[in-house]
């Protein structure tokens, strides 16, 4: 059964990789063989917040179909590439079963690892070797080379926060954290003149920013320290958001009628909705 299981994948991966290649081939589709490295990495995102939103949703029908058009993103990087000669998707798939098994000792080798702790501080000291090896001859590299800057921001503040606490600088503990977001929050504002409710010109906006980001990071690094995913956390704030905000709309009669509420019954509103839950 099994042996039956792993001839229908490769069966069925080595078809998309034949359309895939005739999607882009000469007599194939218009619009596939127009595409770029950089036309195509924004549909990349898109795909990926599709499948988190299918998993969250717990919808596994959209979760199959999602994954399918993730992998897509997969089959056209590696056609274009195949045409540029950079690398096949064959290489794609070596490079990876090569870093599976490396980065596997205790499965694959004679390293033992009883608990996923000491599984992920093999993972990382293999990792810091490879790139020590790949580094021979060339600069120093920095700790944080490798951590994409066009990943989404809280995403890129974790992993910032994260290899930075390899080499010990970091917070102590929670309870310093929160001293933090106390400092950052006082140090916004005292950015903001006394009564104004937002900045007159863009320029007045810039140390606001500058702290607000601050804040942001340091809030970020202390769902890191509680082992809290925070693109996670902000995705359950946004959809708790969404439901309650569309209770409220329901409750008046629709968002016309919303606008002509004052503050005190949006606020009564929203505790409806709130308690509703």
């Amino acid at each position: 059964m099994e042996s039956q299981e792993s001839e229908a994948t490769a069966r069925n991966l080595g078809e998309s990789v034949r359309i895939m290649e005739r999607l882009r081939g000469p007599d194939g589709c218009p619009w596939d063989k127009e595409q770029t490295f950089d036309t195509i990495k924004r549909h990349t995102l898109e795909e990926t917040y599709e499948v988190f939103d299918a998993i969250e949703r717990r919808a596994w029908s959209d979760l199959r179909d999602e994954l399918g058009d993730l992998f897509l993103q997969v089959l056209f990087y590696s056609q274009m590439a195949a045409e540029a000669g950079y690398f096949t998707i064959s290489d794609v798939a070596a490079s990876l079963n090569a870093k599976l098994i490396r980065r596997h000792p205790h499965i694959f080798g004679d390293v033992k690892a009883e608990d996923s702790a000491t599984v992920l501080k093999n993972w990382e000291a293999i990792k810091r070797e490879e790139k020590r090896a790949s580094a021979e001859g060339k600069s120093q590299p920095s700790l944080l080379e490798d951590i994409p800057r066009s990943m989404p921001a809280t995403m890129e503040a974790a992993k910032l926060g994260s290899r930075a606490s390899k080499v010990g600088f970091d917070w102590p503990d929670v309870e310093g954290l929160f001293d933090k977001l106390n400092e950052e929050i006082a140090e916004l504002r005292a950015e903001i003149p006394s009564g104004v409710q937002e900045p007159e010109k863009p320029q007045d906006s810039s140390a606001i920013e500058e702290e607000l980001g601050d804040l942001l990071f340091t809030a970020v690094n202390l769902a890191r320290h509680l082992r809290i995913d925070p693109e996670s956390a902000l995705r359950r704030a946004n959809a708790k958001f969404r439901s309650r905000f569309t209770a409220m709309e329901r409750a008046a009669g629709g968002a016309e009628v919303l606008e002509r509420l004052d503050p005190k019954e949006l606020d009564a509103l929203w505790r409806d909705a709130k308690r509703a839950e």
